[in-house]
């Protein structure tokens, strides 16, 4: 009789942790990630394999629950990031530049923050500026996204366990105030992997940045052995939040830089940074799969950057292989052309062309037969006008992105964002609820109801 009752009670212990929601939620935001920027990497893989296809898919692409979702804000069927952070965070439409309040301005609080509320550990991470919108949106409220300054002050107040990604965007008098503040109120300062290992031990609560002082983490195509990865940023917020709270953590990790490379309609440079976004979700599906009954993890975007077409002026082809030769972004190349425009001594068309070749392929592998002429005339008239020649040794750099895009059979509506679908991808505890046509807001109401933040 004993081992009876004991057996029905294990069983009802069993149904009850059953029933409860995840422990461990994990909710990944791709930037300007549309349809085409997800696919588009999938034949991007393929195509550098020789195959058309997706021999290769991104691990959230595998996710057994998907929907389509809606991402207008409250004031235009097209969203910034500050609106459409506000809804995915908050679960209430507002106007265009606001972060975190109704149209009327009254504050609306995030699904992070209900978490906190509950007694969970919470994280925030972005590969852009800690105080950009839409990781603001998670624990600000300002009438306009560009007050950083006081953005960055409300995350102090929001007393979140975890913030990580690039630096917090104001004047190096004012970031020298605000980490000063930060650390009175008991948050340790970890710039760099090695860093973050020696503080993450005894840190109560910390903030994850670059070694180096500036605003964003390098796009991944740009990086070196010294800059974070997302991926980085991931593990170090798994293994930082894991033991804060016996209940669990909520951490949102926004791919903030595919929405960058999107408005610079740089296609070589969104895939790599879609790529470094599927690294930083792998680490959460490693981590899902030792805590499988507990986790649930959402992959979704806050609004689709340049209108990604996978195809080209008529041609029923695509040529995505293309954009493996290209080695650093529009916006380093930009950078190489202006310090070769502010060196003194005048250069060689040659000597340029090397330069372009060995970032992006042109003369080498791919042909850049449309857009020679237009570069080699931008470099004559630098060379002849010293007031015009940064202007017009940068937009060099332009043109060679853009040759590179038309070789790959890749073209934009335009560099700014456009009102369409963004995909939705979920596994683990709860994911079954996430289905068909759903509105951005309606995704944090989701999350509190599956995860019982209450």
């Amino acid at each position: 009789m004993r081992k009876i009752l004991s057996v029905m009670m294990m069983l009802l212990f069993a149904a009850v942790a059953m029933g409860k929601g995840p422990k461990y939620v994990f909710y990944f935001i791709g930037d300007g990630m549309g349809p085409s920027h997800v696919l588009g990497t999938e034949l991007f893989l393929g195509e550098k394999e020789g195959v058309i296809g997706r021999p290769k898919k991104l691990s959230f692409t595998q996710f057994p629950h998907t929907a389509f979702v809606t991402t207008f804000s409250a004031s235009n069927g097209v969203t910034d990031s500050a609106a459409s952070g506000t809804a995915l965070a908050t679960g209430h439409k507002t106007n265009n530049g606001h972060l975190g309040v109704t149209p009327d301005g009254e504050p609306v609080y995030s699904v992070a923050h209900a978490a906190k509320e509950a007694g969970y550990a919470v994280g925030v991470a972005t590969t852009v500026c800690i105080n950009h919108a839409t990781p603001g949106a998670f624990y600000a409220h300002n009438n306009s996204r560009n007050n950083y300054h006081d953005i960055a002050q409300e995350m102090i107040d929001a007393d979140y366990d975890f913030y990580a990604g690039g630096d917090v965007k104001c004047s190096d008098e004012q970031r020298k105030a605000f980490y000063n503040k930060a650390r009175e109120h008991g948050y340790a300062i970890a710039r760099g992997y090695a860093d973050y290992f020696a503080k993450s031990g005894y840190a109560k609560k910390l903030m994850f940045y670059q070694e180096e002082v500036r605003e964003d983490i390098p796009y991944a195509i740009d990086r070196d052995h010294k800059d974070l990865t997302l991926a980085q940023v991931t593990d170090a917020a798994i293994d930082f939040l894991q033991n804060k709270s016996k209940k669990g953590f909520f951490l949102m990790v926004e791919g903030g830089k595919i929405d960058y490379a999107s408005h610079s309609d740089d296609a070589a440079t969104v895939f790599n940074e879609m790529l470094d976004f599927n690294d930083a979700i792998a680490r959460a599906v490693e981590f899902y799969k030792k805590h499988s009954r507990e986790t649930l993890i959402i992959v979704t975007a806050d609004h689709e950057t340049g209108g990604l077409v996978l195809g080209y002026s008529g041609a029923y082809k695509l040529n995505l292989k293309a954009l493996d030769c290209q080695k650093a972004s529009e916006d380093k190349l930009k950078s190489i052309m202006r310090t070769k425009a502010m060196q003194r001594m005048v250069m060689q068309w040659e000597d340029m062309q090397a330069v372009i070749t060995e970032n992006t392929g042109l003369w080498g592998e791919l042909k850049p037969s449309k857009e020679e002429q237009a570069m080699k005339q931008l470099f004559e008239e630098g060379n002849a006008n010293p007031e015009k020649r940064v202007e017009k040794f940068e937009a060099i750099a332009t043109v060679a992105k853009n040759a590179v895009n038309r070789i790959a059979l890749v073209s934009w509506a335009g560099p700014n964002h456009s009102g369409t679908f963004v995909p939705l991808f979920a596994i683990g505890k709860g994911a079954e609820e996430f289905r068909g046509v759903i509105d951005n807001t309606d995704i944090p109401k989701m999350i509190k109801r599956i995860a019982e933040y209450k």
